[in-house]
């Protein structure tokens, strides 16, 4: 009701036109603001009136100026990083230990039989090739070659590269000079990846001939694992029992018991100490290596794969609890027959979100599905990178990469199911790199740990009876309780803001909230002026262009009063005037909405006679 009543009001107000001008009123608002300046352009003379309107404009320009600058200042979302120290009994970190061969070569020589020949014969081509003859061939399983050799490029004519197949002959047509050979300085290895047709091919480049026999060694064994069965593939690795031979965290013994094992294709089995998914984390009592974790691992170096660990030793991590540990990535290396103790130092990273930064907070608006959340971990970028790249591989090959997880219902890539996954491997690559998809992948907020390693390596390795090369000793502990806090915070917070814009509008006018509410009201009243105006104006147009109601001349009085009192009436449509015109047969004339007057009431009668009619009536 109230509304019905308010826009009736209105009606009203655009029926009857405005009540007021705007001149009057600009000097209703001159005379009645707080604002310092206005009152002085209506009350001085004219000079005067001039000075002040030229200086409360300046002044209002300033103020708008400096408000836009703390507008966009506040608008920028800077922070400010604070540090502060603290001390209290802090959890003790996750602890992920990885041998540095994935498998036991004796469990996995059946599978890599045919690659390791052929690896040792590419060593041989690439390392003498004088002493190599032609017949090593012969005995060899050539299928994996040929689908991704490795070849030799000689540059000794840059127009014209010259591609030398190390078990053949050139790949452009022009064959080698008998006895010639290619040498370090002229000639380099690379990789052939070729679709199933062998129409497109592409090359892969290296800087040294050790790196593109690895990479190669690395990609065919790669493609044989990717056709294992998991639950095979762990037991390829190493067992609890076979790799932890002794452990104790403060005071209490431990065992391969207290390890929750996880299968990376990078290292094969790891162990998690601490994990903290079925049981609460542990805390630690004191700082110093007496109060941390010791473990003694046997990491069976005799039983390595030959060609797939290049290092002797333990990988390991410190991450924190219901964290996927990323060892390939965020790892250390303790190498054999040394004890390595690793002083931890704890600090706490605090992020501001939105709109302060990129950051997310659980990694639930992040655009790519998370592969690691089965394993039931919290968020990080590193598990978006690679989620992010296995879903690039699922796009442009149909297949996942054996070193990520796999979404449902797809599978993992190889040569024999995938031909071509191999040459549009590195397009997977360059779409899904760190720097072309930080602005999904992004960091989490609160990083809890952040450890600093402070590792040394002392060869007290005199009184292990066991063989020095496959045994690894790893002191983990708190170096000390005192841990720092970095925390980010809003650089301009709103308060700070609206300080500054009253501020600046005080100091240059004089002003202040109300005054601004004041020019609002004046604002609106100057757009209901406007639109009552335009709805008049656009009402007296309508009126100025009426309709003709006649497609002829219009009818005279005569006629029209004749066709009132005699409905037979026709008009005289014979007229011989210069100015005559035919009616329409079909046209009828207007009836008036005011019958014409009765011209016999206006006869003249004597003065007597009306007055004796008049008492008459009276009578």
């Amino acid at each position: 009701m109230p509304v019905k009543k308010y826009l009736l009001k209105c009606l009203h107000r655009l029926q009857k036109g405005p009540g007021y001008t705007y001149k009057e009123l600009l000097v209703w608002y001159c005379n009645n603001t707080n604002t310092h300046g206005p009152k002085r352009i209506i009350c001085e003379g004219p000079k005067k009136k001039a000075m002040w309107f030229l200086l409360t404009l300046l002044f209002a320009c300033l103020v708008c100026w400096q408000w836009g600058v703390f507008i966009q200042t506040y608008l920028s979302w800077e922070v400010s990083v604070s540090l502060s120290m603290g001390f209290k009994t802090m959890d003790f970190p996750a602890v992920t230990v990885c041998n540095s061969s994935p498998f036991q070569y004796s469990k996995v020589k059946h599978l890599l039989k045919d690659l390791d020949e052929l690896m040792e014969a590419v060593l041989d081509k690439i390392l003498a090739p004088e002493s190599s003859h032609s017949n090593t061939t012969d005995t060899l399983n050539l299928t994996i070659w040929n689908h991704t050799p490795l070849v030799l490029i000689d540059e000794g004519s840059p127009d014209h590269p010259v591609v030398l197949n190390l078990f053949g002959d050139s790949q452009n047509g022009s064959n080698p000079a008998p006895g010639s050979t290619c040498n370090a300085q002229r000639c380099k290895v690379a990789m052939r990846l070729c679709s199933a047709n062998g129409t497109v091919c592409t090359f892969r480049n290296f800087t040294s001939a050790t790196q593109a026999v690895t990479e190669w060694y690395i990609l065919q064994a790669t493609n044989i694992f990717s056709q294992v069965l998991p639950r095979d593939l762990v037991g390829m690795g190493y067992a609890p029992d076979r790799i932890i031979l002794a452990c104790l965290f403060g005071t209490e013994p431990c065992s391969h018991r207290n390890f929750t094992p996880i299968f990376y294709p990078d290292y094969g089995n790891c162990y998690v100490f601490n994990w903290g998914m079925t049981e609460k984390a542990l805390p630690s009592a004191n700082p110093g290596t007496e109060f941390g974790l010791k473990l003694i691992l046997d990491i069976g170096q005799e039983d390595y794969v030959p060609f797939l660990a290049s290092t002797a030793g333990a990988r390991l991590m410190l991450h924190e609890q219901r964290t996927f540990p990323f060892i390939r990535e965020e790892g250390i290396y303790a190498m054999a027959g040394t004890e390595t103790s690793i002083g931890v130092l704890v600090d706490k990273l605090q992020r501001k979100g939105e709109p302060y930064s990129p950051c997310t907070m659980n990694g639930s608006d992040v655009a790519i599905q998370n592969l690691y959340s089965r394993f039931n971990t919290t968020y990080s970028i590193q598990a978006c990178l690679h989620s992010c790249f296995q879903d690039h591989m699922i796009r442009n090959c149909s297949c996942g990469h054996y070193l990520y997880p796999l979404p449902a219902g797809e599978k993992y890539c190889n040569s024999r199911d995938f031909p071509d996954w191999g040459l549009l491997l590195p397009k997977s690559t360059d779409e899904c790199g760190p720097e072309r998809d930080l602005p999904q992948c992004v960091q989490g907020v609160l990083q809890d740990w952040i450890l600093h390693v402070l590792s040394q390596e002392r060869d007290q390795s005199s009184n292990i009876t066991l063989s020095r090369k496959g045994v690894v000793k790893l002191n983990i502990y708190f170096q000390e309780f005192n841990y720092r806090t970095i925390e980010e915070s809003p650089a301009n917070n709103i308060v700070w803001l609206l300080s500054n814009l009253g501020g600046q509008f005080g100091f240059w006018m004089g002003g202040s909230v109300l005054c601004l509410i004041e020019f609002g009201e004046i604002i609106i009243d100057f757009i209901w002026i406007t639109i009552i105006k335009l709805v008049a104006s656009c009402r007296g147009l309508r009126r100025r262009r009426p309709q003709a109601p006649y497609t002829g001349p219009p009818p005279t009085v005569a006629e029209l009063v004749e066709a009132h009192t005699n409905f037979g009436f026709q008009p005289d449509t014979t007229s011989c005037g210069p100015h005559a015109e035919v009616y329409p047969d079909q046209q009828t004339l207007p009836i008036p909405g005011t019958p014409p007057p009765n011209y016999d009431s206006l006869r003249l009668q004597p003065l007597d006679t009306m007055e004796s009619d008049s008492e008459v009536e009276a009578i």
